[in-house]
């Protein structure tokens, strides 16, 4: 009995270490895993994901200069449309109502001020040469009688009353001679033509519609035997002086505080990709659009060539200030991350290359302005930088 107490006793002592040094082995080891996930040289080696090292080989395919400063004018972009100088464009009514007669010019004809667009049968013309004719008879016999009378007051056989009676009634009908011609005048007609109805005594109903403006005929709704009024659209015809066009742009409400009226502007168009239209700025919205928040601005561009047609997509550029001097990498250096950050591969001896995250500017002529993450005199991967983020993402890094 006291044998078997001393062996259940050894039995108890044994499996109580053998538990406790299998406890002890655990606890070692999951500090020793705590140790080797906070070395440095565990699996996480931050600063080494972030380099690349390259052979003497690579590193000469690719172009490494010092960072370098320009002058990034200050620019703003929009997008707008074509449409014709409102101040240059005359939607040409007939002053009178009537019937057209002919009309004379085409859409896309060129006309000169003065040149006759159409012709209309005009009642009230009709009714002012009517007028001026019987004004001019009774003007003629006024004098005639104002003659016997005064004749006849030197051979005494009438009285001074009679004379006085006659001249007034002359000077009336002179009077009323003098405004016919004037109405008549209104209608287009030169004193000649003015003569010519009163010595011929015959009228002309016929009404001449000129062009007001030199230009081209944007528009026609005019016809032979259509009846046309004063101020009723549509016109008969719309006639366009050419040599400048506006341009529309609706910019957005940020950048609305940066135009001014007489900024010059740089438009170009897609159907002439190489050609850059000049202008100027001449009008500035002085509201927002609470739906859209945008702005109008109106500029007048110069087109001498008469190339541009209202409807074109249009885009301009505006110099808002004086040029920024700053510091600028070529393009083909940046690099765009996954997750939208902007970076540089620097340098010291051309072959250990560290990944630096930057905060560009303006884009202009192929150089992006740098404005944080890089210092004068370091030295950048300038071609070449896409090549050195793809090897590190395959895990190549040095």
């Amino acid at each position: 009995m006291f044998f078997a107490l001393i062996a259940i006793g050894g039995a108890a002592l044994f499996w109580g270490r053998g538990f406790i040094g299998l406890a002890d082995g655990q606890s070692g080891r999951k500090e020793q895993i705590a140790t080797a996930e906070s070395s440095p040289s565990g699996p996480d080696k931050t600063a080494d994901t972030q380099s690349v090292d390259l052979s003497e080989k690579q590193a000469g395919t690719l172009k490494i200069n010092p960072v370098g400063s320009r002058d990034f004018a200050l620019l703003k972009t929009a997008v707008g449309t074509i449409d014709f100088n409102e101040n240059l464009l005359v939607q040409v009514f007939s002053q009178y109502p009537g019937k057209i007669l002919k009309a004379n010019f085409n859409i896309g004809d060129d006309v000169k001020s003065g040149d006759i667009l159409f012709t209309i049968d005009s009642p009230d013309l009709l009714q002012a040469e009517s007028t001026l004719l019987a004004a001019a008879g009774v003007l003629e016999l006024q004098k005639r009688t104002l003659t016997r009378a005064t004749n006849l007051l030197k051979a005494g056989g009438s009285a001074q009353k009679d004379v006085d009676q006659a001249t007034s009634d002359e000077q009336t009908a002179e009077g009323n001679f003098k405004a016919a011609r004037d109405s008549v005048r209104i209608f287009g007609k030169t004193d000649a033509e003015i003569d010519q109805v009163v010595e011929m005594r015959k009228v002309d109903s016929t009404l001449l519609v000129p062009s007001p403006i030199s230009g081209r005929v944007v528009a026609r709704s005019a016809a032979p035997g259509f009846l046309t009024q004063p101020g009723n659209t549509p016109a008969p015809y719309s006639v366009a002086d050419l040599s400048t066009m506006w341009m529309l742009a609706n910019v957005i409400e940020t950048d609305a505080p940066a135009y001014k009226v007489g900024q010059d502007v740089e438009v170009r168009v897609p159907a002439y990709p190489n050609t850059v239209f000049k202008g100027r700025v001449t009008t500035v919205g002085s509201m927002i659009d609470p739906n859209t928040h945008r702005q109008l601005v109106r500029s007048e561009i110069d087109d001498p060539q008469h190339l541009l047609r209202s409807g074109m997509f249009a885009s301009f550029v505006i110099r808002v200030g004086d040029p920024a001097h700053s510091l600028a990498v070529p393009a083909e250096g940046v690099v765009r991350e996954g997750d939208g950050t902007m970076t540089v591969w620097v340098t010291s001896d051309s072959r250990h290359f560290i990944k630096r995250t930057v905060k560009i500017g303006l884009q202009q002529d192929g150089w992006d302005q740098i404005l944080e993450g890089l210092s004068p005199g370091e030295t950048v991967v300038t071609d070449g930088a896409v090549f050195l983020s793809n090897k590190l993402l395959m895990g190549d890094a040095g």
